[in-house]
């Protein structure tokens, strides 16, 4: 490494750069492995090279008097837009995140609302079921009373139908028809409640896979380990204690 001059380290970072899409962190990296590297990778040429093409020059000519005033320093001007771009996307992450939870919550009212919805149309149809159910036992009864029974079933049916002061049959009927649409509005509460949670697991997974972090995966995956080496450890002491109390059991009858 030390054999070769300058001119051809630089040459073979531009071609890196320029052909081999070379990077900026591969840049800085190369910049830390020794002195000579660090001055060459300094070059004005390789970060403006770096700059034009990360950066278009669209941006370049809209930029502050600040990126204007640095624009002597290439590597300089590169950092000031890396640091912004990275700030734009930190704020547009945080933005779509806030929008994902938004959604998470417009979902987890929807199904309230529906669960809610829902309890109603079944305490709904109970009670059109209860009065339907009475209503057949009067006219059960109102058919019943022209046959012979005896007094007491006779004037038990007599006083039901007498307490009846509305039409039957057409009650029966209403009722009927109320009970198939409370029928078709449950199976719609539970079709749409069913597809509102599948939208509310989605969300959840994307709002998941945008907020992974690998470092704090690694801690709670590493406490996780801990507990399940110190919960091994414990059982091992346990069956070393029970094999070493079997063994002086078998000592013990072999001297006896």
């Amino acid at each position: 490494m030390s054999d070769l001059p300058d001119e051809i380290w630089r040459q073979i970072l531009e071609i890196g750069i320029r052909r081999s899409n070379f990077t900026y962190r591969d840049l800085c990296c190369v910049s830390i492995s020794c002195r000579r590297l660090h001055r060459l990778s300094d070059d004005a040429d390789l970060w403006s090279f770096l700059l034009s093409s990360d950066f278009p020059q669209s941006e370049t000519t809209s930029s502050s008097g600040t990126v204007s005033a640095s624009s002597s320093s290439p590597k300089l001007t590169y950092q000031i837009k890396f640091d912004r771009e990275r700030t734009r996307k930190v704020a547009a992450h945080r933005r779509a995140v806030l929008r994902v939870e938004s959604q998470i919550f417009v979902h987890s009212r929807n199904i309230q609302d529906m669960q809610m919805k829902l309890t109603e149309e079944t305490q709904r149809m109970k009670a059109i079921v209860a009065e339907l159910s009475n209503l057949r036992k009067v006219r059960q009864a109102s058919v019943a009373l022209n046959v012979w029974q005896p007094e007491v079933i006779r004037g038990w049916q007599k006083q039901m139908v007498g307490q009846c002061g509305i039409p039957v049959d057409a009650r029966i009927n209403t009722l009927e028809m109320d009970l198939r649409v409370c029928r078709q509005q449950i199976e719609g509460f539970n079709n749409a409640c069913k597809n509102e949670k599948r939208r509310l697991d989605a969300a959840k997974e994307r709002l998941g896979v945008m907020k992974y972090h690998p470092l704090q995966d690694y801690k709670s995956t590493s406490s996780g380990v801990d507990e399940s080496n110190s919960q091994r450890k414990k059982l091992k002491k346990f069956c070393d204690s029970k094999a070493a109390g079997t063994n002086g059991k078998k000592l013990k009858l072999e001297d006896a």
